[in-house]
């Protein structure tokens, strides 16, 4: 069982920058993968970055490449995703996900409004 727990969403202005936190907590591992995915209103869950627990190998999704950051705390069992350039398409509920083998967790999610 692993729970997720997303901060720093916020509201901002359009070429801001905003950094998301998640942490997680009981029966974590260093064999895992943790990522960001995003939800706009109307749209499908779209993937944003993804980071190797153990290794620290990230992958981005095209629309956030070089403007994105993911990186992880390993001490604290936290990810983080740093988002630059931020566009008003960039609105969303951010979710982190934790996968380890066959099992996947979602938080809860945490609310990102770009203005313009």
């Amino acid at each position: 069982q692993v729970q997720l727990v997303e901060s720093g969403g916020g509201l901002v202005q359009a070429g801001g920058s905003l950094r998301l936190s998640c942490a997680a907590s009981g029966r974590t591992s260093s064999n895992c993968e943790m990522g960001w995915y995003r939800q706009a209103p109307g749209k499908e869950r779209e993937f944003v970055a993804r980071i190797n627990c153990g290794g620290g190998i990230t992958n981005y999704g095209d629309s956030v490449k070089g403007r994105f950051t993911i990186s992880r705390d390993t001490a604290k069992n936290t990810v983080y995703l740093q988002m630059s350039s931020l566009k008003p398409e960039d609105t969303a509920i951010y979710y982190c996900n934790y996968v380890a083998t066959i099992f996947t967790y979602w938080g809860k999610g945490t609310l990102v409004t770009v203005s313009s």
